[in-house]
C-alpha cells in the first residue's frame, strides 16, 4: 500500500466542528487522503457527517486527544483513581474514532502533555502505564482502532522522549496493537540519528508527524529530511505522513490559537499554502530515494 499523506485539522481550524466537515473537500482538493481531528471534551460534532464525508471522499481519518484532557485522566499517575479516570476518558476517545471510521488513535497515551515529574524513574511507572496500555489496546482492536504511542520532547513528558522508549513500553505491554508515531518536531532535542531511530521501529512505525523544527513546513530547518526519506524508503514504509502544525491566524482574535498552543511566532499563517508545500517536499524526497534504490 503507497503511503498515505495527510494533515492535521489544526492547520485550518482550532476546534473540529460540523461546519468543519468541508475541509475534508479542501484537503482532497489539495491532493491529501488523510485527516487527523484532534479530540477531547471541548469537542463536539456528529460522528456520522464526519465519517460519511471522510468515506465518500476516500479520505483515512485518524484522531488525537489534541482537545481539552483532564490532567486526572492519566494512565500513568501514581494515584490509581487517575489511572482509572484515565482509561475511561481514553476509551471514549476510541469508541469516537471507531464511530466515525477513524483507523488511531494516535498521541502521548502514555501519561499526559505537560507532566514532567524531575524525579527519577519509579520502579513501578512503566509497569503500570504497560498494564494500562495493554487493557486500552485490548479494547482498541475490538473497536477496529491502532493505538498509536507519539514519544514526545522531555519539555512535555518524562515518560517517553525516544522511539526506543516507545518500543520498550510497547514491549512491556506485550500486545499487537499497540504502535509508534514519529514527530519530527519533539525529535530534534532527543535524538541524534533520525534514520536510526526510523529503523529502528521497523514495521511498528505506524507514522510520522511531519513538521520542521520550528513547527513550520517541512523543509529548511533542522530536522535531517534526507536521512528521514532514505529510512524510510529502507523500511519499505507504507504508513501516514501527517503534516501538523498551529494555524497562526486563526481564533478569537485572529491569531490567538497559535499563542494559546505555546506558538509564539508565525509556523503557518495559511493552511493551504503550508499543505501545499509540505506535500511536494514530502513527496519528492520519498519518490526521489525510491527511484534511486531500484
Amino acid at each position: 500500500m503507497p503511503i498515505r499523506y495527510g494533515a492535521h485539522c489544526y492547520l485550518f481550524t482550532e476546534r473540529w466542528s460540523d461546519p468543519d466537515v468541508g475541509l475534508l473537500d479542501t484537503a482532497k482538493s489539495l491532493g491529501l487522503d488523510a485527516w487527523e481531528i484532534a479530540v477531547g471534551d471541548d469537542v463536539a460534532f456528529s460522528p456520522a457527517q464526519t465519517r460519511d464525508r471522510a468515506a465518500a471522499l476516500g479520505i483515512t481519518l485518524t484522531v488525537g486527544p489534541g482537545g481539552e484532557w483532564p490532567v486526572i485522566c492519566d494512565l500513568s499517575s501514581d494515584d490509581p483513581a487517575h489511572r482509572a479516570e484515565g482509561m475511561r476518558w481514553h476509551k471514549r476517545q476510541v469508541d469516537l474514532a471507531a464511530e466515525i471510521g477513524a483507523v488511531a488513535y494516535v498521541g502521548a497515551l502514555y501519561g499526559h502533555p505537560g507532566v514532567v515529574l524531575r524525579r527519577a524513574p519509579q520502579r513501578d511507572e512503566v509497569s503500570r502505564v504497560a498494564e494500562g496500555l495493554y487493557a486500552l489496546a485490548t479494547y482498541g482492536a475490538q473497536k477496529g482502532v491502532h493505538i498509536v504511542l507519539e514519544p514526545m520532547s522531555h519539555f512535555r513528558t518524562h515518560l517517553v522522549n525516544t522511539p526506543q522508549q516507545a518500543l520498550a513500553l510497547i514491549a512491556a505491554a506485550g500486545h499487537d496493537n499497540l504502535r509508534v508515531a514519529m514527530d519530527t518536531y519533539h525529535l530534534v532535542t532527543e535524538v541524534r540519528d533520525y534514520g536510526a531511530a526510523i529503523r529502528s521501529l521497523g514495521d511498528r512505525l505506524w507514522g510520522l508527524h511531519a513538521c520542521e523544527s520550528d513547527r513550520g513546513v517541512p523543509g529548511g530547518g533542522l530536522v535531517p529530511w534526507g536521512s528521514v526519506f532514505e529510512a524510510l524508503v529502507s523500511i519499505n514504509f507504507d504508513g501516514t505522513m501527517m503534516m501538523e502544525t498551529y494555524n497562526s491566524t486563526i481564533g478569537s482574535p485572529p491569531g490567538s490559537f497559535a499563542y494559546r498552543r505555546g506558538m509564539f511566532h508565525n509556523p503557518c499563517p495559511d493552511g493551504a499554502a503550508f499543505v501545499r508545500q509540505g506535500l511536494a517536499f514530502l513527496k519528492a524526497g520519498i519518490e526521489g530515494r525510491s527511484h534511486s534504490e531500484d
